[in-house]
């Protein structure tokens, strides 16, 4: 029996990052509720969501019975139609009246992951705020949670809109909250919902890996900061012990109980379960069953799949094209956790094993390459984008100049918006600006770079643009190539893609590149990482899982001229020579 769901509370809320299984704990806790015999009414809200393939029946924006389980309902609330419904809302009375350029930058402002998430809220705010919408239901079971940025954006002041009368660019969140239509008495009712530990209880759900458990450890800081306290945690997808001999799974387990024993302490203190690693999909309605409780009909692993794995295209042949130039700027990209730090270390390394001159920079502040580096590598230099300083530096001088003008209220809600995901993304990239120019006479790899919506949105901001244009000096005679214009050219930049054999982390991926492709920036390459495909692994467990992994490897290649997977290591790859071996 688990731990979370002994005396249930009315609602269920379960959050973690993309690829850790939240939305399949969440169906099968929805499935052992109404298998009590209770009315149940699972919600989803993640842009990647799969629960209708997971039960195998088409659901949508409806409320939607599903077959074979009494007492269970489902609705999914689909982001980019609530968002897209969301910009219309605020765009259309104005649409007529402004000019082209002010309504596609107004537009793009609209555009980025904050409007998603506060459309999404303002979707399923009633679910939580009006008793009467849920009232023929015993539980509410939420596949995903809002952040504590869009709870703290409910709980600001006064009027949202006053803010934006000068420079509406220059606010990434205060604009998307323009369009909230409900009373700040619903809001303030879903926000009390959230935070009555009797009524709400919030689980948070990770995989046993140093990066997963980390950004959960935020994610409880940050909530717990609003009065919303996780009082459980589900550690999903645990390797058990091998039935046969295999290095590769003998690694992974020792890695996944290291990680466990080093948990930050504020997860440690909390009610946790462990869920084992199943050889199957969690589809339907028989594989649910056994992800809460193994021995109902569990499969026991007694040998792997015959099929022969087949060989996969490797970083080297990637390494094998950029190599054949002098300079040029790489940039990885994807979701946290997918390993584009050590995709962009290893093809930083080998180009500069190839005699390059190559500058090496990240923006991720829990980068590990950089001690690990610090040794003499002929032809590497190292840096590193300090996000916090910048986004330190960023906010002082946004409040210093527009905040100024501002009252009490206004500039808390200024100081609120400058607290935005984006914003850390508009100040870094004044920074990253300037290693890109660096790339016109050498290999600049970047670990980590802006999406398309902060590039567009940099471009279409007047204030922003100049003042990134002030500190360029390409020596053009007077002619300005900006950093966008750069990025957009596919001489210039190589856009490599990082992502995991997993269905979330690819969807995540595909949206990625969506978000580029508005920027008119297109992937150079995809690079499927910490692969069981080509890692061969002799352990039956291991070999089912690889077999799957085929069909998503075959999406990734549909969609990309390019693609290198790298497999599974059993060591961790830090350290020059590990790290190399990957692009071998």
């Amino acid at each position: 029996m688990t731990h979370f769901l002994d005396t249930p509370p009315r609602h269920f809320f379960f959050t973690g990052k993309g690829g850790v299984g939240k939305t399949s704990v969440a169906c099968a806790t929805a499935l052992q509720l109404a298998r009590r015999g209770l009315r149940v009414l699972l919600v989803s809200t993640d842009p990647a969501s799969n629960v209708g393939q997971v039960f195998g029946v088409e659901i949508g924006n409806r409320t939607t019975a599903i077959p074979g389980v009494p007492g269970l309902d489902a609705i999914e609330i689909n982001p980019e139609q609530a968002a897209q419904a969301y910009r219309d809302s605020i765009i259309d009375p104005v649409r007529a009246i402004l000019p082209a350029r002010e309504i596609a930058a107004i537009t793009e402002q609209l555009s980025g992951s904050c409007t998603t998430e506060i459309a999404s809220f303002n979707e399923f705010t009633g679910l939580l705020a009006d008793p009467e919408r849920t009232a023929r239901y015993d539980h509410v079971v939420f596949d995903t949670a809002p952040t504590g940025h869009t709870i703290r954006l409910l709980q600001l002041p006064g009027s949202w809109t006053s803010y934006l009368d000068d420079g509406k660019g220059d606010a990434s969140c205060l604009g998307p909250m323009a369009g909230l239509e409900k009373s700040r008495a619903t809001y303030r009712r879903a926000v009390e919902v959230l935070t009555d530990a009797a009524a709400t209880r919030l689980v948070l759900v990770t995989r046993a890996q140093t990066s997963a458990l980390g950004e959960v450890a935020r994610t409880f800081d940050e909530l717990a900061a609003l009065g919303i306290r996780a009082t459980h945690l589900v550690v999903n997808g645990l390797l058990p012990a091998g039935v046969a001999p295999d290095p590769l799974h003998d690694a992974i387990r020792r890695r996944e109980q290291d990680a466990l024993a080093a948990m930050p302490s504020t997860l440690a203190g909390l009610v946790r379960d462990e869920l084992p690693l199943a050889s199957s999909n969690m589809v339907g309605v028989a594989a649910l069953s056994t992800l809460l409780d193994p021995s109902a009909g569990a499969e026991v692993d007694v040998a792997a799949p015959t099929a022969e794995l087949p060989p996969q295209p490797t970083l080297a042949r990637l390494v094998d094209e950029l190599a054949e130039s002098d300079h040029g700027l790489i940039m990885t990209m994807g979701k946290g956790g997918v390993g584009k730090t050590t995709i962009a270390a290893a093809v930083a390394l080998e180009l500069a094993a190839r005699g390059k001159r190559v500058l090496l920079t990240t923006t991720d502040p829990a980068a590990h390459l950089l001690p690990t580096l610090g040794g003499d590598v002929a032809g590497l230099e190292v840096g590193a984008i300090d996000p916090e300083r910048a986004t330190a530096q960023y906010r002082e001088h946004v409040m210093a100049t527009k905040g100024a003008k501002l009252d009490d209220a206004g500039r808390a809600a200024l100081a609120e918006d400058l607290m935005s995901p984006c914003t850390e993304e508009i100040a870094v990239f004044q920074q990253f600006s300037r290693a890109v120019q660096r790339a016109r006479s050498q290999f600049v790899v970047i670990d980590t770079a802006p999406t398309g919506h902060t590039l567009l949105l940099m471009d279409a901001t007047g204030a922003y643009h100049r003042d990134i244009v002030r500190h360029l000096d390409d020596g053009a005679g007077g002619r300005v190539t900006t950093p966008l214009m750069r990025l957009q050219d596919a001489e210039h930049t190589k856009i490599i893609v990082v992502t995991l054999p997993e269905t979330t982390p690819v969807l995540e991926a595909q949206g990625l590149v969506a978000d580029l492709a508005r920027a008119d920036i297109h992937p150079w390459a995809w690079v499927v990482d910490n692969s069981l495909v080509a890692a061969h692994p002799t352990s039956p467990l291991l070999a089912r899982r690889a077999q799957r992994e085929l069909e998503l490897i075959a999406r990734v290649r549909e969609s990309s001229p390019r693609l290198a997977v790298v497999a599974a290591q059993p060591d961790e790859p830090v350290g020059p020579d590990r790290l190399v071996a990957l692009a071998r």
